[in-house]
């Protein structure tokens, strides 16, 4: 089950869902056909989105959102570790 702890993600949550959401507008997809694509609730996408939550993707998730996206589930990740 998700947890829906309210709370900020750390660094490298952050850097994903940004990467993630900069892929999806780019690609011309909203929120809800992404999350229809990846077979996830609408509310998934957009509490990630917001920031107010600590959910995050998972490894699965990337994987899935990639191949919706047509790129590598790599392209979701800093070049170098962040702090």
């Amino acid at each position: 089950m998700l947890s829906e702890t309210a709370g900020m993600a750390s660094a490298i949550d952050k850097f994903v869902i940004e990467k993630v959401k900069e892929k999806r507008v780019k690609k011309g997809l909203s929120q809800s056909q992404l999350a229809f694509e990846i077979d996830v609730p609408t509310s998934f996408i957009a509490m990630l989105e917001s920031g107010k939550y600590k959910k995050k993707y998972n490894i699965q998730h990337l994987n899935n959102i990639a191949r919706v996206l047509e790129c590598s589930p790599r392209d979701f990740l800093p070049k170098q570790p962040l702090e």
